[in-house]
């Protein structure tokens, strides 16, 4: 078994088949805050330079077509922190997220608009207790644009979510980025084989492309 290509091992156990686009499209970016995207500032933080030029590569498409924006970022009351929970005992450094820190802001790079919907939540998946699912449902999407940090963490949470829900998730490969090179892989190939589709950037905008303008605004 050890020595079988993993791919086919999956594929052979009926793993692997295509999600697709649909014909409503959101995009999400998870988590791209200062406290995951500047290491001078925050140790929790990773090079993702390249990430942040594929988000704002996408930014633009998305928004032409008037498609709803949604950024997360993952904060905690100062006083105590105890919404940070069992989460940040596993992971302290996480404490260092105060909601009267610049270290929860979205990365100054990707600049946030008006219209755009900014979530703030405490645990790994931007569903978790959240109303991101209730205000897809409301602007009736139906697929989801995945975009953000980390991929191994966050992004893979808010995946196996987004599809829990009834999502169809469209991971962005040049817009997620992780700590290390190992877990990003392993959690790319994981994704695509159980979860969601895993696309290129380049795939994306011209689906993006061929859809015209949104025709349902936000209620």
């Amino acid at each position: 078994m050890a020595t079988e290509n993993k791919e086919e091992i999956l594929r052979n156990s009926g793993f692997g088949n295509r999600i697709g686009f649909g014909t409503r499209p959101a995009l999400l970016v998870v988590d791209m805050q200062i406290g995951f995207t500047d290491p001078e500032k925050s140790p929790l933080a990773g090079n993702l330079a390249s990430q942040v030029g594929a988000i704002r590569e996408l930014l633009p498409t998305v928004r032409r077509g008037q498609w709803p924006v949604i950024f997360t970022t993952t904060g905690y009351n100062p006083n105590g922190q105890a919404d940070a929970g069992l989460w940040a005992r596993k992971a302290p450094s996480l404490r260092l997220l105060k909601l009267d820190s610049d270290l929860v802001e979205i990365d100054p790079r990707l600049s946030v608009e008006a219209g755009d919907l900014v979530i703030t939540k405490q645990y790994a998946s931007a569903f978790f207790a959240t109303h991101l699912a209730s205000t897809l449902t409301a602007l009736a999407v139906d697929t989801l644009l995945v975009t953000g940090c980390t991929t191994s963490g966050c992004v893979r949470a808010s995946v196996v979510d987004a599809v829990s829900h009834g999502f169809r998730p469209i991971i962005v490969v040049e817009g997620v980025g992780d700590r290390a090179r190992e877990p990003h892989d392993a959690s790319l190939f994981d994704m695509d084989h159980k979860y969601g589709d895993v696309v290129p950037l380049i795939e994306v905008i011209r689906y993006l492309a061929k859809l015209g303008p949104n025709d349902r605004q936000a209620p």
